[in-house]
């Protein structure tokens, strides 16, 4: 059995994950929520999503 992947909740549409740093960690990768507000890393499989609530950046078109 294993351990699910972490989840982080965040307040923005865009971050940076380096898998935590250490003996896990990962080269730092910027990562886009987009439209369904969630991501997952490549690297380390951490899900990053979107806090209920939260405003997106609104991107010039």
């Amino acid at each position: 059995m294993t351990e699910p992947f972490e989840t982080i909740t965040v307040d923005t549409d865009r971050v940076a994950c380096d898998g935590g740093g250490g003996p896990l960690g990962h080269p730092k990768v910027y990562l886009n929520l987009g439209a369904e507000g969630r991501v997952e890393c490549p690297y380390c499989s951490r899900v990053f999503v979107l806090r209920e609530g939260a405003t997106p950046h609104e991107h010039a078109h």
